[in-house]
């Protein structure tokens, strides 16, 4: 199994100055409802590119040498890091090549190719194999893991270091749980600056690999059902992301679809908010009472929604 060493905050706050250049500094607003908790919005949907992807995409592009780059980039991903990487590798000015599953929405599709990348389609699983191998044979250039790479990691974690400014005292921080690549970054700077705070990993009653692996004391394979939630939910944890997560996050919480929908539509409502599913997740779980009390941080990852699905659920 792959090792990954632990960030430090030091990391992460080498990567805020390292892509400040490139990403907005995302606001952080109260999201005013009746609700067991005081909630706040991390509104990642502001990016360039609509989601907290361009941070940790920019910060590992940046750190990798003109050699490296020589013959461009690549990534495994359902949309969003697609869009951070090849937003990146235009701004370099290098060739990028996106791997994405056949499930991925029409929308991301066709924000990736306008960013100039060039799209491999394959099945689900043998891009979940590209995950897990780091990496697929015959793909030119170097290999953006979306996940397990400590300078994608601690691009993400420049959200923490901004959650932890805006609200000193926050309570709890609720992240979309994917991967790990966002949690891990996120809690590496809030267990710095924020000691008191809990990090959770958020999860949708569709695929529950978090969840699972906390049960089981290891990663586990788990059962997917697709839906519109399509940014998170995997077949599993990382075994190489397992020990980091295990070490930084404080448990699982899910969220059921219809109450990720529900959510969707309130913030579109009360806030004027798009969220796509994976970001709508943590404020579901918020509203439901599983954050606990307190002020509690929902971290809104990705605003990429495809508009028939949005329609869809704001009629419903």
């Amino acid at each position: 199994m792959r090792r990954i060493e632990p960030l430090s905050i030091e990391d992460v706050i080498a990567a805020r100055a390292r892509i400040a250049p490139s990403i907005n500094r995302t606001p952080l607003i109260r999201l005013n409802v009746d609700a067991p908790a005081e909630i706040y919005l991390k509104l990642e949907t502001l990016q360039p590119i609509g989601s907290f992807k361009i941070r940790g995409a920019m910060n590992a592009m940046r750190m990798l040498s003109t050699e490296s780059l020589s013959a461009g980039v690549y990534t495994a991903s359902a949309g969003n890091m697609a869009q951070g990487v090849a937003w990146g590798a235009r701004e370099l000015g290098i060739p990028c090549t996106v791997v994405m599953p056949d499930s991925a929405p029409q929308t991301k599709l066709e924000a990736v190719a306008r960013l100039g990348a060039s799209i491999v389609k394959v099945p689900y699983d043998e891009w979940w194999q590209t995950l897990r191998d780091h990496g697929r044979e015959g793909t030119p250039g170097a290999f953006i893991h979306p996940v397990a790479n400590r300078a994608v990691m601690a691009g993400n974690g420049t959200i923490g270091i901004e959650i932890a400014a805006d609200l000193p005292d926050v309570d709890a921080v609720l992240v979309p749980f994917g991967g790990g690549g966002l949690i891990t970054g996120i809690a590496t700077a809030i267990r710095a600056l924020a000691p008191r705070a809990k990090v959770f990993g958020c999860e949708v009653s569709t695929s529950t690999p978090l969840t699972a692996a906390f049960a089981a004391g290891e990663p586990v394979v788990v059962d997917r059902t697709p839906s519109f939630v399509d940014g998170i939910g995997g077949r599993g944890v990382l075994p190489e992301m397992w020990p980091l997560v295990r070490a930084l996050v404080d448990g699982a919480l899910i969220a059921e679809l219809d109450q990720v929908a529900m959510s969707v539509r309130l913030l579109a409502e009360r806030a004027r908010v798009i969220a796509e599913g994976a970001g709508a997740v943590p404020v579901a779980a918020a509203l439901a009472g599983r954050g606990g009390p307190g002020r509690i941080v929902c971290v809104v990852s990705g605003g990429n929604i495809d508009l028939r699905t949005l329609i869809e659920l704001l009629r419903d």
